[in-house]
């Protein structure tokens, strides 16, 4: 099956379109290890490592990466404390605690309907 080349609706509208900037938020909050990231945190705050340990799958590389991303969004805050080694805990800004219950909602439905899904591709591959 051919399909036809997607075009980014950044060529075609411009980086200042509010449809552009509404996928930038989009993009972020809406990329897979954000939301198991935002996940945990709204369970309160967490260590670097305790976030690493619990999202299966995420490398350093990439946990920090997100982190970085969330905070400079101003959806995680970084707290470091003065211990040696020195402590460092994430935790959601009052805003991104607002998009928490939102994300949890999303994980929620994809557990629930995670079968449904993976039978629907079987189908849809086989034909």
């Amino acid at each position: 099956m051919t399909r036809a080349r997607h075009t980014d609706v950044r060529e075609t509208i411009g980086e200042e379109h509010p449809t552009c900037r509404l996928r930038d938020i989009l993009d972020r909050v809406g990329d897979k290890w954000s939301v198991l990231v935002m996940n945990l945190l709204g369970g309160g705050p967490k260590r670097y490592s305790e976030l690493q340990r619990s999202i299966a799958g995420i490398s350093q590389r990439m946990l920090t990466l997100t982190l970085r991303s969330l905070e400079r969004d101003g959806l995680v805050e970084r707290t470091v404390t003065p211990t040696s080694p020195p402590r460092v805990d994430y935790a959601l800004t009052p805003v991104g605690r607002t998009l928490s219950s939102q994300v949890a909602g999303l994980i929620s439905w994809a557990e629930q309907h995670r079968e449904y899904v993976a039978a629907s591709r079987m189908r849809y591959d086989a034909s």
